[in-house]
């Protein structure tokens, strides 16, 4: 069996990570993988770049028709109607299965999928694949109809790129062979409830990761090595844009630490943030912050995980939480607000703490529930790492696809 994998690059940011280990986890079960990426990162001989001029320019011309909509947001929307060279680099590798991945930015046009003439498979990392064009829906409902008046436009016409990007979906998907994979079962849940999904099959499996990479270290060590305080509880908050991006809640965590300042807490723990650097314009935290930066590669992602006593995930909507399922495996306790993807990585105070949504005072209280008691602290951790175990291992995950892949080709 062969399949192909396409994501726009290979560990360039999570979902491209995800799509790679479980590329790797594949090989590791002898199943003939290959991926294609526009922009590739590692030295894999098994990932190949596509670096046409088409496949260059595709990301500037994607963007293109958002230039007639000035009023809209600064979130991601994707029209993909720019042309691509991806289903002639498929015919060339000749797989039995393509698997999609994150695969907007202008890297593969909507009309394509068709033109593979093979059975695909559709890991969501995002809600694009089921919505006129945006990553994620936020509070709007229009994608379980037929998109239009979109609000992330800033658009109140109901023929708007919204709509025009859903009914070439619809025209263009109407007859595929495709399997969809939800990463959560709210995931599953919005998809199923979509118009352009309601009617594929839909099932849901876990990001998976290596958890001989993502575990816990010696945490004095790594506080070390990041140059980190010794002797002061640390939170931990990161996501890529970690500070910028206003779905993951930094403005959130923000005020909730605020709340935790003005307690007994006050001067007694410190604040670490990756994904972002240090703010031009000082932010008071009510805490000292410590701003590592982007964090490239898994040994210093599982180095800030294990220097930390307490990852806080405060997202507003999450397909996944993958952040959040590397803490665990590194023995780190999670605070999130009980909604979306995270739901399914959290078990509310078995290894970690799931607040209210979006109520800042109860994500605080989680913060303290978790820090407060040593001894429960450390029944967090293992439960932590035990969860990881048992549903995240990346093995896990590829015998999953492998077996969907399996039944795909049978039917």
């Amino acid at each position: 069996m062969k399949v192909l994998h396409l994501s726009t690059s290979d560990i360039d940011n999570g979902g491209a990570r995800a799509a790679y280990r479980l590329h790797q986890g594949l090989q590791a079960l002898q199943c003939d993988s290959q991926m294609l990426v526009r922009a590739k990162f590692s030295s894999d001989d098994s990932v190949t770049a596509e670096r046409s001029l088409i496949t260059k320019l595709g990301p500037p011309a994607s963007s293109l028709p958002l230039r007639f909509y000035p009023q809209r947001n600064a979130t991601m929307f994707s029209p993909q109607w720019f042309p691509d060279v991806i289903t002639a680099r498929a015919r060339q590798i000749d797989p039995d299965i393509v698997h999609l991945h994150w695969v907007c930015n202008g890297f593969l046009q909507i009309e394509s999928l068709p033109r593979f003439a093979k059975p695909l498979v559709w890991t969501l990392h995002d809600m694009w694949p089921f919505t006129g064009g945006c990553d994620y829906v936020r509070d709007c409902t229009h994608y379980q109809k037929s998109c239009g008046s979109c609000p992330q436009l800033g658009s109140n016409r109901s023929r708007d790129l919204s709509r025009q990007v859903w009914q070439r979906k619809v025209k263009a998907w109407k007859n595929i062979n495709l399997v969809i994979v939800a990463t959560s079962r709210w995931m599953a849940d919005c998809a199923c409830s979509s118009s352009l999904f309601q009617d594929r099959r839909i099932e849901v499996i876990p990001l998976g990761l290596d958890t001989e990479k993502y575990k816990p270290i010696n945490q004095r060590i790594a506080r070390e090595l990041l140059n980190l305080p010794q002797e002061k509880p640390l939170v931990l908050f990161g996501a890529i844009n970690a500070t910028s991006d206003q779905r993951k809640g930094f403005h959130l965590l923000s005020d909730a630490l605020k709340c935790l300042g003005q307690t007994g807490w006050a001067d007694q723990l410190e604040v670490i943030v990756f994904g972002s650097s240090k703010p031009a314009t000082s932010v008071d935290l009510g805490f000292k912050a410590h701003y590592l930066g982007r964090l490239h590669d898994d040994l210093s992602l599982a180095l800030a995980y294990s220097a930390s006593d307490v990852m806080v995930t405060p997202s507003i909507q999450e397909a996944f939480g993958q952040t959040a399922s590397e803490a665990l495996s590194c023995g780190t306790p999670v605070v999130a607000f009980n909604t979306t993807g995270l739901q399914d990585i959290v078990d509310h105070q078995l290894n970690g703490f799931l607040a209210t949504p979006f109520e800042v005072e109860d994500l605080a209280k989680g913060i303290v529930w978790v820090l407060e008691d040593s001894d429960r602290h450390q029944k967090l951790r293992f439960q932590a790492r035990q969860k990881s175990l048992r549903e995240f291992a990346s093995q896990t995950q590829a015998q999953r696809y492998l077996s969907l892949y399996q039944e795909i080709l049978e039917l």
